[in-house]
């Protein structure tokens, strides 16, 4: 039996127990999206608090794709140093680091970009619309971008890479049809919506080779009307097992159910039981073989050991207890079972929007 506190391995990767830190948007890094001091020493924490494996806050993969203050880029070469010190920094904890690679879509910011945003297809928000249709000449480039991110991310000493095929940005919308309603190559059916998240997955293998972990994040539960779900994640999960994808990572919801308030989205700040996406980990595993990262309600040791026990899923990962307790998995191993005492509440994420930089507003207990 695979207990929590258990070495794992993802295609060579060896990691020192079960627990993975989720990215985490965190509002530090400088203008230009290089890395500043304190995005180094954000993602460092969990790292010396004993997490397995950290998964940085969502890179952008080409300068279209910026769509949050103080996100970190991983476009350009110039950026290697500070890449490179933010993993040696975890490193020298003796963790790993994978670099998530990212691109907003339709989401991504003007501000930053200096041009209108590109998806899917064009978003219908209630108040007009957003964005524009990506073209086939766009999709073939933002294929390229994300190949030549993982190049430069393994140039800088990550472990590995993890597409962001989740929480309605750019692989997410082409993967969803509440998001995607092109009448190419790309939309319609699941197969042609799943077209890019295929290419980019083998664009990348290309580029780092066999031997170097591509993971991807992606939803169980758009939980938008008409958007992707438990049925799609499945057959896309099968899809990326055939393409030799190292690991997948289970998440939810959408930056829509932000807006929103959507109770039945991670992103929500109303207060959900249990584990968020239980179910769908235990349908995974019927079908498919990838290991399994799930994110999403987790706060204790005791569900923590439940799921990688039972072998609902083989890696137990949190983003915001990290957040107000960075040193959790150490107090764990050293026999204390308190939990997070993390509220969900969000107000980390929205320090960060304040221009603050992501940190727990209440006590760190």
């Amino acid at each position: 039996m695979t207990t929590v506190f258990e070495p794992g391995a993802i295609n060579g990767m060896i990691l020192k127990n079960r627990f993975v830190c989720s990215a985490i948007w965190n509002g530090m890094a400088e203008q230009d999206g290089s890395c500043s001091e304190k995005i180094i020493d954000f993602v460092a924490k969990p790292a010396r608090g004993n997490v397995g494996l950290v998964i940085t806050g969502g890179a952008f993969v080409s300068s279209d794709g910026h769509a949050y203050p103080g996100q970190a880029g991983i476009h350009s070469d110039a950026l290697l140093p500070g890449l490179t010190a933010m993993t040696q920094a975890v490193h020298e904890t003796g963790g790993r680091i994978v670099a998530q690679l990212y691109h907003g879509g339709v989401f991504a910011n003007p501000q930053f970009t200096g041009q209108d945003p590109s998806g899917a297809s064009v978003l219908n928000t209630g108040d007009g619309t957003l964005g524009k249709e990506m073209t086939i000449e766009q999709i073939r480039s933002v294929v390229v971008a994300f190949g030549e991110a993982a190049a430069r991310a393994k140039k800088a000493g990550f472990d590995g890479v993890q597409i962001h095929g989740a929480h309605g940005y750019l692989v997410s919308q082409f993967l969803s049809p509440f998001f995607n309603h092109r009448a190419d190559a790309y939309g319609g059916s699941i197969e042609n919506r799943a077209r890019l998240t295929l290419e980019i997955v083998q664009g990348i293998r290309e580029t780092v080779g066999d031997g170097y972990p591509v993971m991807v994040k992606i939803n169980a539960d758009d939980f938008l009307p008409g958007g992707f779900n438990t049925d799609d994640m499945l057959q896309v999960a099968e899809w990326l097992e055939k393409a030799g994808v190292d690991a997948i990572e289970l998440s939810g919801g959408t930056i829509l159910g932000l807006a929103t308030g959507n109770p039945n989205t991670s992103f929500s700040r109303v207060e959900r039981n249990g584990l968020y996406y239980e179910d769908a980990a235990k349908r995974y595993r019927e079908r498919v073989n990838v290991p399994l990262i799930l994110v999403g309600g987790f706060r204790s040791l005791e569900e923590s050991r439940r799921v990688v026990e039972q072998g609902i899923a083989d890696y137990v990962s949190m983003a915001r207890p990290f957040i107000r307790k960075p040193d959790l998995i150490k107090r764990w191993e050293s026999g204390t079972s308190t939990g997070s005492a993390c509220m969900s509440d969000n107000d980390c994420l929205f320090e960060g929007l304040k221009g603050n930089g992501v940190h727990c507003v209440h006590l760190n207990d």
